[in-house]
Protein backbone atom coordinates (compact mmCIF):
# COMPACT_ATOMS: atom_id res chain seq x y z
CA UNK A 1 0.00 0.00 0.00
CA UNK A 2 1.89 3.22 -1.25
CA UNK A 3 1.12 6.73 -0.12
CA UNK A 4 0.67 9.87 -2.30
CA UNK A 5 3.40 11.89 -3.96
CA UNK A 6 3.62 15.85 -3.04
CA UNK A 7 4.45 18.36 -5.02
CA UNK A 8 4.00 21.98 -4.89
CA UNK A 9 3.25 25.18 -7.43
CA UNK A 10 2.16 28.23 -7.45
CA UNK A 11 -0.65 29.60 -9.66
CA UNK A 12 1.21 31.95 -12.45
CA UNK A 13 0.30 34.70 -13.96
CA UNK A 14 -1.01 32.55 -17.17
CA UNK A 15 -3.24 30.44 -15.13
CA UNK A 16 -5.38 33.38 -14.04
CA UNK A 17 -7.96 35.69 -15.30
CA UNK A 18 -8.37 39.20 -15.60
CA UNK A 19 -9.05 39.43 -11.65
CA UNK A 20 -6.60 37.11 -10.57
CA UNK A 21 -8.62 34.13 -10.58
CA UNK A 22 -7.23 30.72 -11.51
CA UNK A 23 -8.69 29.34 -15.08
CA UNK A 24 -10.80 26.06 -14.82
CA UNK A 25 -8.16 25.10 -17.72
CA UNK A 26 -5.15 25.60 -15.82
CA UNK A 27 -5.87 22.61 -13.36
CA UNK A 28 -4.82 20.72 -16.01
CA UNK A 29 -1.30 22.32 -16.20
CA UNK A 30 -0.98 21.29 -12.66
CA UNK A 31 -1.87 17.97 -13.32
CA UNK A 32 0.74 17.55 -16.28
CA UNK A 33 3.01 18.82 -13.61
CA UNK A 34 2.46 16.08 -11.05
CA UNK A 35 2.29 13.42 -13.40
CA UNK A 36 5.40 14.22 -14.70
CA UNK A 37 7.42 15.18 -11.46
CA UNK A 38 5.93 11.71 -10.14
CA UNK A 39 7.67 9.50 -13.50
CA UNK A 40 10.66 11.92 -12.97
CA UNK A 41 11.18 10.96 -9.09
CA UNK A 42 10.83 7.06 -9.77
CA UNK A 43 13.08 7.13 -12.64
CA UNK A 44 11.02 7.13 -15.35
CA UNK A 45 11.93 10.34 -17.47
CA UNK A 46 9.06 10.00 -20.17
CA UNK A 47 11.55 10.43 -23.33
CA UNK A 48 13.42 7.12 -22.14
CA UNK A 49 9.91 5.36 -21.43
CA UNK A 50 9.48 6.15 -24.73
CA UNK A 51 12.78 4.86 -26.14
CA UNK A 52 13.16 1.86 -23.83
CA UNK A 53 9.68 0.55 -24.20
CA UNK A 54 8.16 1.95 -27.57
CA UNK A 55 5.19 3.04 -25.91
CA UNK A 56 3.58 6.36 -25.39
CA UNK A 57 0.69 6.93 -22.58
CA UNK A 58 -2.29 9.09 -24.02
CA UNK A 59 -5.16 10.22 -22.08
CA UNK A 60 -8.24 7.85 -22.45
CA UNK A 61 -9.83 9.86 -19.57
CA UNK A 62 -9.30 13.50 -18.03
CA UNK A 63 -11.85 13.97 -15.21
CA UNK A 64 -11.39 17.45 -13.41
CA UNK A 65 -14.04 18.96 -10.30
CA UNK A 66 -13.38 21.98 -9.33
CA UNK A 67 -13.70 22.92 -5.62
CA UNK A 68 -12.79 26.28 -4.84
CA UNK A 69 -10.87 28.39 -6.82
CA UNK A 70 -7.10 29.41 -6.35
CA UNK A 71 -5.51 32.93 -6.76
CA UNK A 72 -2.89 34.74 -8.34
CA UNK A 73 0.77 33.56 -6.85
CA UNK A 74 -1.37 30.47 -4.04
CA UNK A 75 1.06 28.31 -3.42
CA UNK A 76 -1.05 24.26 -4.37
CA UNK A 77 0.32 21.34 -2.80
CA UNK A 78 -0.70 18.07 -5.33
CA UNK A 79 -1.37 14.59 -3.87
CA UNK A 80 -0.73 12.20 -7.23
CA UNK A 81 -1.14 8.95 -6.68
CA UNK A 82 -2.45 5.34 -8.83
CA UNK A 83 -5.24 4.40 -8.27
CA UNK A 84 -6.13 1.61 -10.69
CA UNK A 85 -3.83 -0.63 -12.44
CA UNK A 86 -5.36 -2.61 -15.70
CA UNK A 87 -3.47 -4.38 -18.31
CA UNK A 88 -2.82 -1.56 -20.44
CA UNK A 89 -3.79 1.35 -18.34
CA UNK A 90 -3.38 3.49 -15.21
CA UNK A 91 -5.85 5.58 -13.43
CA UNK A 92 -3.78 8.80 -11.59
CA UNK A 93 -5.23 11.19 -9.45
CA UNK A 94 -4.52 14.64 -8.34
CA UNK A 95 -5.80 16.14 -5.19
CA UNK A 96 -4.92 19.67 -4.75
CA UNK A 97 -4.83 21.86 -1.90
CA UNK A 98 -4.17 25.62 -0.69
CA UNK A 99 -1.33 26.09 1.92
CA UNK A 100 -4.25 26.42 4.55
CA UNK A 101 -5.54 22.97 3.62
CA UNK A 102 -8.72 24.19 1.74
CA UNK A 103 -9.37 21.73 -1.31
CA UNK A 104 -9.00 23.40 -4.41
CA UNK A 105 -9.66 21.30 -6.98
CA UNK A 106 -9.35 17.26 -7.68
CA UNK A 107 -9.20 14.88 -10.57
CA UNK A 108 -8.05 12.01 -12.03
CA UNK A 109 -6.21 10.38 -15.72
CA UNK A 110 -7.05 7.21 -17.05
CA UNK A 111 -4.14 6.84 -19.32
CA UNK A 112 -3.48 3.59 -21.89
CA UNK A 113 -0.19 2.41 -23.09
CA UNK A 114 0.04 2.46 -26.76
CA UNK A 115 2.56 1.58 -29.44
CA UNK A 116 4.37 4.56 -30.38
CA UNK A 117 4.19 3.89 -34.00
CA UNK A 118 0.84 1.81 -34.42
CA UNK A 119 -1.03 3.54 -31.77
CA UNK A 120 -2.17 0.02 -30.82
CA UNK A 121 -2.78 -0.93 -26.90
CA UNK A 122 -0.04 -2.69 -25.29
CA UNK A 123 0.25 -4.35 -21.75
CA UNK A 124 2.31 -1.98 -19.34
CA UNK A 125 5.86 -2.51 -18.99
CA UNK A 126 6.06 -4.33 -15.96
CA UNK A 127 8.90 -2.04 -14.58
CA UNK A 128 6.47 1.08 -14.59
CA UNK A 129 4.15 -0.71 -12.61
CA UNK A 130 7.19 -1.60 -10.04
CA UNK A 131 8.18 1.76 -9.82
CA UNK A 132 4.85 3.53 -9.35
CA UNK A 133 4.01 0.83 -6.37
CA UNK A 134 5.23 3.68 -4.03
CA UNK A 135 2.52 5.27 -5.08
CA UNK A 136 -0.29 3.57 -5.53
CA UNK A 137 -3.00 3.75 -3.26
CA UNK A 138 -6.06 1.33 -3.14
Amino acid sequence: MGAPFVVREYVRWGDVDIVGIIRYDAYLRFFEYAESELLRTVGLLYHEMVARYAITLPRKVMHAEFITPARLDERLTIHTYVSAVGHTSLTVNFDMFADDGTPRAKGYLVVVAVDVASLEKQPLPAELIERLALYTVA
